[in-house]
């Protein structure tokens, strides 16, 4: 369980992120067309996983942005956003911003991806959203940098996911 704040105040998840190193566990997430993706659907592509509560807080919003700049120059990489957002608020918000380059998916049936990588916020006011989170994966799967946000409404390390690509 990881012990992250929220506006100064403490809150927990269900778990510790992924280790450096391990395989990143298959998933299905819903795709802004409704049909479903898998760690299979990006085979062989490098992967930046930028994971948070929700499209509609500023700090959220505003990590999509930065990761759909810099996901127009990486090779071979795709950047999936991932949060418990309904497909539907994925799309109006990157059609709305124009942004074509990054890749929405959806954990809003279940939170199961959340739960099975200890992203699952368990108390406070955001319980059952994820947490702000980056997992950087490369082409075999392997995870190669992750970071966990200590405050939610901070903005991750791009400079450090971008790195470890």
């Amino acid at each position: 369980m990881a012990s992250i704040t929220l506006g100064g105040n403490p809150v927990h998840t269900s778990g510790e992120l992924p280790a450096v190193g391990s395989q990143l566990a298959d998933f299905k997430l819903v795709q802004n067309d409704l049909s479903v993706a898998s760690l299979s659907t990006f085979a062989g592509k490098k992967l930046v996983l930028n994971i948070f509560p929700s499209v509609d807080t500023g700090t959220c919003a505003t990590s999509v942005r930065k990761f759909n700049e810099s996901a127009s120059t990486l090779e071979n990489t795709t950047v999936l956003c991932i949060s418990r957002d309904l497909p539907f608020a994925q799309k109006r918000f990157c059609g709305a911003e124009g942004l074509e380059n990054v890749v929405n998916l959806s954990d809003f049936q279940a939170g199961d991806f959340g739960k099975s990588n200890g992203l699952e916020i368990v108390d406070g006011p955001l319980a059952g959203l994820h947490s702000r989170a980056i997992i950087v994966v490369d082409a075999d799967g392997k995870i190669t940098h992750t970071e966990q946000v200590a405050e939610i409404a901070n903005e991750p390390n791009y400079e450090a996911a971008l790195a470890a690509l």
